[in-house]
């Protein structure tokens, strides 16, 4: 008799920089979220689907949870991270060695209530030595009725096969809500925006890269004269006051040209095609406490 297929939905919290977004591309095996160093770098919620002969997950990606939003973009942003306890098959709960939580904390008492398995997922392992990881464990599990309280490292994908295996255990019976062959919710153009703003992240420093949104205005697949398969792609850079133009753009053009050929290299290696990528720089006045921007960006 066939084993029953089993599927459900595997939502990831947690605070800014505790490794959510490089959990998930562990899990699923692929580049689904932006990693950088800097905090507060995933800002929608972001679904990624792995499916085998008997079974689909659909993890769920989310921003880090923001105790004190600054502004209108920081509480969507927020309402991602609540949407994911309305529907979850099973949570898990990333934290890492650095982090304390206060008891009352509001992901805390939330996780309290509750009534799906929580999983435990003590990240960054490689940062604490062995005997500090075991103390962790046990403090954590006794604030938390956890199901599964599981050490690891997700950057060098050190026990992530253990959780996933859990994983699979916990889920319930029910169809796939997906093509098996899918990915991710997402259109190309999104993970397109993604990897610009990524480089933006990563080039940029101060408030830029938090005040910066990535459009992609067109996507064209064409061919080179050689028969290649190209890209042609336009992208606009949102930010919210002249002076960050200025330094998005640099001096005679300099910052704008280093960000573009590392945007290209990247979305070259993403989309295995070659890329011409055409950028511009835009400045809509404090658009992230502009309700009519936050939606046209997808902050719904």
């Amino acid at each position: 008799m066939p084993s029953p297929h089993r599927s459900g939905f595997v939502n990831i919290i947690g605070r800014p920089n505790v490794g959510k977004s490089t959990l998930m591309n562990a899990l699923v095996g692929e580049r689904m979220s932006i990693i950088t160093a800097k905090p507060q770098t995933t800002r929608h919620r972001i679904i990624g689907l792995l499916s085998g002969e008997d079974f689909q997950i659909v993890f769920s990606d989310t921003p880090g949870y923001i105790e004190a939003p600054s502004y209108k973009m920081q509480e969507v942003m927020n309402r991602f991270v609540h949407s994911t306890f309305e529907d979850a098959d099973l949570m898990l709960f990333v934290t890492d060695v650095t982090e304390t939580y206060a008891e009352d904390d509001p992901i805390l008492e939330q996780l309290r209530q509750l009534e799906v398995p929580v999983f435990l997922v003590l990240n960054k392992i490689d940062l604490a030595e062995p005997a500090g990881v075991e103390a962790l464990l046990r403090r954590w599990q006794q604030r938390l009725d956890f199901a599964e309280a599981i050490p690891i490292s997700a950057l060098h994908r050190s026990q992530t096969d253990l959780l996933l295996d859990k994983i699979l255990e916990y889920l319930p019976e029910g169809p796939a809500y997906y093509p098996k062959d899918q990915l991710t919710d997402r259109p190309e153009r999104f993970f397109v925006s993604e990897i610009i703003r990524e480089k933006i992240l990563e080039q940029y420093h101060q408030e830029i890269p938090y005040s910066a949104e990535v459009v992609v205005e067109s996507f064209k697949e064409t061919e080179t004269v050689q028969g290649e398969p190209l890209v042609r792609i336009r992208a606009e850079i949102y930010v919210a006051r002249k002076t960050q133009k200025m330094i998005l753009i640099g001096k005679g053009g300099s910052a704008i040209k280093k960000l573009g050929t590392e945007a290209r290299k990247a979305l070259e290696q993403w989309l295995e095609r070659k890329v011409f990528l055409e950028l511009h720089v835009k400045v809509r006045d404090d658009w992230r406490e502009r309700e009519e921007m936050l939606k046209r960006f997808g902050y719904r």
